[in-house]
């Protein structure tokens, strides 16, 4: 299906890992309130193949061309997922986004520590985010209450993750857009940059934690909207 030259009124959102969809409750009314018809994905955090496969299953059920997000992990699921042929555009919010034959890991490598940012691995393999750390690693600018909630409904991904290449990079065949936060302990912004802009990305900085896309779901709602606007003629 082409989507070249069709308005394009839907968007897909993946959130990331340790942490679940309601998070875009924000960028979801914005949104909504501008005509979009918007659907959220519930990854299981439990392989990338899962993790792809929930997105396939939501972008199956889109009635038209679509603007995929993701942040954080969600980056390398929409980046595995985005060859759907509804995907008219990918958006990264402080996301990743290996390139084909790439695992997420080796994204970091020659970049700087995020010491802020401390997973605790169990013996099962699933990691979460340290109890004491979440708040400064993640969502800094957040209230306290806001950050605790965040904390303590904080889903684990199995580890194992970050070491599954990703087969496909649909950022080489479809346009995108990247939203980094300049203040996120999760990634070195260097790192970001780097990702977006070898994605050919374009770019839009905003301070803000790794949990931009609650705490600036304004920018990453223009961003989105931007993306579904220029998309469908193929321009960026």
């Amino acid at each position: 299906m082409s989507t070249t030259g069709q308005e394009i009124k839907n968007v897909v959102l993946v959130h990331g890992a340790f942490a679940d969809g309601s998070g875009w409750r924000g960028v979801h009314d914005k949104l909504t309130a501008r005509g979009y018809r918007v659907s959220i994905v519930q990854i299981p955090l439990t392989s990338l193949a899962d993790d792809v496969a929930a997105t396939t299953r939501v972008l199956d059920r889109q009635n038209g061309p679509a603007i995929l997000v993701g942040h954080s992990w969600g980056g390398t699921v929409i980046t595995e997922a985005g060859l759907h042929p509804s995907v008219a555009g990918l958006v990264y919010v402080s996301a990743l986004a290996p390139d084909a034959g790439e695992t997420t890991a080796q994204q970091y490598e020659g970049f700087g520590p995020t010491p802020d940012f401390v997973i605790d691995v169990g013996a099962d393999g699933y990691g979460f985010l340290d109890h004491d750390k979440f708040k400064a690693g993640f969502a800094a600018d957040t209230s306290d209450a806001e950050a605790a909630f965040l904390r303590d409904a904080q889903v684990p991904i199995n580890m194992a993750v970050f070491g599954t290449p990703v087969k496909n990079a649909a950022w080489r065949d479809k346009p995108s857009w990247a939203v980094i936060a300049t203040e996120d302990r999760a990634f070195d912004q260097a790192m970001l940059q780097h990702m977006a802009k070898r994605a050919g990305a374009t770019i839009t900085t905003v301070p803000a934690s790794h949990a931009l896309y609650l705490t600036q779901s304004g920018v990453v709602s223009d961003v989105i909207a931007t993306a579904a606007q220029n998309a469908a003629g193929g321009a960026r």
